[in-house]
């Protein structure tokens, strides 16, 4: 499946989203020149991993049959500095509810940094560009 994202004429940065059959609003808040009418780019990034991560979660519990009940993914983007250099940093704070053992609940943080997109994120990803002729 692509996504396609196209400016949508209804602000300075406003673009419309479409994954398959889902549109989505993205746009930059009125801070950066936006109109706020949509989540910014990084809050979309956030938001995949923040669903990969409660959805591995998800089925992991109900592959082993584990107690859990609910799943609440937190994260937050800021910028820190590591040897001089800045680097972006995501931290997820999971809820977890449920009759869960400690060992399960260390489990599930575990399954957590192996979801799909936590993989994608923490490795060096190749980006291809090109322009449509």
């Amino acid at each position: 499946m692509s996504v396609v994202v196209a400016e949508n004429g209804q602000g300075r940065y406003q673009q419309v989203v479409s994954a398959g059959q889902h549109h989505l609003i993205a746009d930059e808040p009125v801070s950066l020149g936006g109109a706020d009418a949509g989540p910014a780019p990084f809050d979309f990034v956030m938001a995949g991993l923040g669903a990969c991560t409660s959805m591995t979660l998800r089925m992991y519990a109900e592959r082993k049959g584990f107690a859990l009940t609910h799943v609440s993914v937190s994260l937050n983007h800021d910028k820190i500095v590591v040897d001089g250099v800045t680097h972006d940093r995501i931290s997820r704070l999971i809820s977890l509810e449920g009759e869960l053992s400690a060992e399960q609940r260390q489990r599930l943080l575990e399954i957590a940094n192996k979801c799909p997109v936590h993989r994608l994120l923490s490795q060096s990803v190749t980006l291809e560009c090109a322009l449509a002729t």
